[in-house]
């Protein structure tokens, strides 16, 4: 790759913490902000304190390369040092070692939602991270109404963000930085924000941003999100770079590796193993064959149960556990929520351990390999554990009508949907015989 055409260069990259300084497994870009400049120091000041087994290491020695105009789909478990990457490239933090050089031409980069000041108003802190993020004030204002529409906050615009819930503040920050003229956009865990309505509009921006010759750097945990927008992409796997290339091959690869294939999976019982926080732990996943034992190979023709346990240890007034069913690579085939039927009702869930289960019908998906992510969460408030590809399996047919079809059976899904079949008229040649 010519030196005129490299937008990002990373060049053996590693950020070092120490043990006590990090909080959960995963945080996006705004929520590390805050913390930036204080974590900074606290290495600085300790780091010939402390002994080696207390430092951490998010990243150690990462190299890769962006050309001008991709966009870079970046994947890999929480506590992949997804974020980290960000934040680097974003300058809220320093790298322990190697460098991250970006193009002279660049404008400044977008962390979405950084820059706001809790104190002032939304209105205010349009024009305040328009500024931090480059844009000028004619310009800020000749899109304001653009912005503050995109958003959808026009009755809160003057009210103090420190009010706005921070699903309000990611949104009003993408929908600043939807606007700004950057040649380099750091994209981080934007299907995080608002409804699917609001999701589908920032995708739709994204792909509009990284399809007029701007680089985009996108982490999501949503692979198709990741297939739709990126034409490569590079996989994060303890802070260190697994692979990199196109984006199909590399979103393959991470979820064969991310995925369990026993039919089972559990977490043990220190919390520091079980995904969850405080109030909800994530215990174990399990996909049940018609008989009701674990397994990862399913007949095409019979139902199968996803089964989550999980420990609540606060009352939770309201939550859902939900689980996504992904194809290979990384198609969305359904989203199931255990509180649609309304099985908890407004008593909540009290403390203890808890099983969610649902069936999926037989005649229903086809042969491949599949994968399950499994969430819980308030919706709009927060996710207590997100676990991408926690379990795979294989669905195989048995004898069904699909094993005589000449080809492989197309689709994704192949319900056994009823039919009629009923003679409605004779013909002159059939009254003869």
């Amino acid at each position: 790759m010519s030196e005129s055409n490299v937008a990002i260069r990373v060049e053996g990259l590693g950020k070092q913490y120490h043990v006590d300084s990090v909080r959960e497994p995963y945080q996006t870009i705004r929520d590390a902000v805050a913390r930036g400049v204080r974590d900074a120091a606290r290495t600085f000041t300790r780091s010939s304190a402390k002994r080696g087994d207390d430092l951490f290491w998010a990243l150690r020695d990462v190299s890769f390369e962006v050309e001008r105009g991709t966009a870079l789909g970046i994947v890999g478990r929480n506590g992949a040092g997804k974020s980290t990457l960000l934040r680097i490239l974003s300058r809220i933090t320093t790298p322990t070692t190697g460098r991250a050089v970006l193009s002279r031409s660049t404008s400044p980069l977008l962390s979405v939602g950084t820059g706001f000041h809790p104190e002032l108003s939304g209105r205010d802190n349009v024009f305040l991270n328009g500024s931090v993020l480059g844009m000028s004030g004619r310009y800020i204002r000749s899109k304001f109404d653009e912005i503050v529409a995109f958003a959808e906050v026009e009755r809160f615009i003057d009210t103090p963000i420190k009010h706005y819930s921070s699903g309000m503040q990611m949104r009003l920050g993408f929908a600043v930085a939807a606007f700004l003229e950057a040649e380099i956009l750091l994209i981080d865990e934007v299907l995080a924000v608002g409804d699917a309505a609001f999701q589908k509009k920032c995708l739709a921006k994204i792909d509009d941003v990284a399809h007029h010759g701007r680089t985009v750097l996108f982490v999501s945990h949503y692979m198709a999100a990741v297939s739709q927008m990126c034409t490569k992409a590079i996989w994060l796997d303890r802070g260190e770079l697994r692979l990199s290339g196109d984006t199909a091959h590399v979103i393959e690869s991470y979820l064969a590796d991310s995925a369990m294939g026993s039919g089972e999976r559990t977490w043990g019982g220190a919390d520091a193993a079980q995904p969850g926080n405080d109030r909800v732990r994530l215990r174990a996943v399990r996909i049940r064959n018609a008989s009701g034992r674990a397994s990862d190979t399913l007949d095409v023709a019979k139902p199968f149960t996803v089964e989550v346990e999980y420990e609540v240890r606060q009352l939770l007034p309201y939550a859902m556990i939900y689980f996504t069913l992904r194809t290979g690579d990384g198609v969305a085939v359904l989203t199931s929520v255990d509180a649609y039927d309304g099985l908890v009702g407004e008593r909540g869930r009290e403390p203890g351990i808890w099983v969610s289960r649902c069936t999926v019908m037989g005649n229903f998906l086809n042969e491949g390999a599949y994968y399950l992510d499994v969430t819980g969460a308030h919706p709009m408030v927060e996710y207590f554990f997100q676990e991408d590809a926690a379990l795979s399996f294989t669905m195989e047919q048995t004898g069904s009508v699909i094993g005589v079809f000449p080809n492989e059976w197309p689709g994704v899904v192949c319900p056994a949907l009823p039919w009629s079949i009923d003679r409605i008229g004779t013909t002159a040649q059939s009254q003869a015989s």
